[in-house]
C-alpha cells in the first residue's frame, strides 16, 4: 500500500488532481504549540486532545477521529508499505515530520520525503502553498528515499525537541542528510522558539501597527522559519 502524508488540508485538493496513486493521510496537528512530553502514545493523544479542546474549543472525540485517528495508521504499516512524507521546511512542518518519523521508526515500511522543490531561497519557508497538481507530480518524481539513519535522526530530533533538550538539538543540527535541508536553521529556530517569535511580534507592534493581517504578513517576512499560522501569531499578540 502507498501512503501520502500531507502537511494539511490545504494541499488535499491539488493533490487529488495530481493522479498520484495511494491513500492520503492528512497531518492536522500543530506540535509546535502545546504540551508534547507524554511518553506513552495513548497518553500523548489524550494530552493533545485536552490541549486542543482547551485552546480551540474543539471536541475530544473529533480530535481522536480526525487527527490522532489519521496519524495512528503510521504505527500499523506492513513491511511492503510505502510512505511519502509531504512536509515543508519550516519548524512547524519539521516538528510534525519528526513526530511522524518517530512513529514510522517502529515499522519496516519504506519511507520517502517529498519536498517543495524549485523554491527560491528567499521563499523556502512558503512550502507547497502555491503548488498546483503538476508541481506536486514533479515533486513526487524527485522524492528522497530515507535511510534507516535518516529515520533515526528524525526520531532523535523529535525526542530532543519535545524534551527541550537544546544541547541535543545543537548536536543533531550538525548532521548532514539530503532528507533534512535547512536543518541547522530549523534547529536554531527550535532552540530560540520561546524567545524569538515573541520578540518579533513585539518589535512589529512597537511601531504602532494594530492591523492583524499586516502584523501577520510582517511576522512571516521576519520569522518565516517558524511557519507559524494565524493562531500561533494571535497567541503571541495576546501575551
Amino acid at each position: 500500500m502507498i501512503y501520502h502524508i500531507l502537511p494539511g488540508d490545504a494541499q488535499v485538493e491539488e493533490f487529488n488532481k495530481s493522479g498520484l496513486e495511494g491513500k492520503v493521510i492528512v497531518c492536522r496537528e500543530a506540535l509546535i504549540d502545546g504540551p508534547i512530553d507524554a511518553d506513552a502514545l495513548h497518553e500523548f493523544w489524550e494530552q493533545r486532545a485536552r490541549f486542543v479542546v482547551a485552546s480551540h474549543g474543539s471536541d475530544e472525540i473529533e480530535y481522536h477521529e480526525k487527527v490522532a485517528g489519521e496519524l495512528i495508521l503510521l504505527t500499523e504499516l506492513e513491511s511492503d508499505d510505502e510512505v511519502n512524507l509531504w512536509f515543508e521546511y519550516e519548524l512547524f512542518c519539521s516538528v510534525n515530520m519528526w513526530f511522524c518519523l518517530s512513529l514510522l521508526s517502529e515499522t519496516e515500511a519504506t519511507v520517502y520525503r517529498v519536498e517543495p522543490i524549485g523554491l527560491d531561497v528567499e521563499k523556502r519557508w512558503d512550502g507547497f502553498a502555491f503548488f498546483d497538481a503538476d508541481d506536486l507530480r514533479a515533486c513526487a518524481e524527485l522524492r528522497t528515499k530515507l535511510t534507516a539513519e535518516d529515520i533515526e535522526l528524525g526520531t532523535k530530533l523529535w525526542n530532543a525537541y519535545r524534551h527541550r533538550d537544546h544541547t541535543a538539538l545543537r548536536d543533531l543540527s550538525k548532521t548532514e542528510s539530503a532528507a533534512f535541508p535547512y536543518l541547522a536553521e530549523v534547529t536554531a529556530a527550535a532552540i530560540d522558539q520561546d524567545i524569538e517569535p515573541l520578540e518579533v511580534v513585539r518589535s512589529i507592534t512597537a511601531t504602532g501597527e494594530t492591523d492583524f493581517a499586516k502584523i501577520f504578513a510582517e511576522f512571516k517576512k521576519r520569522a518565516g522559519v517558524y511557519g507559524y499560522g494565524d493562531v500561533q501569531v494571535q497567541k503571541l499578540l495576546d501575551l
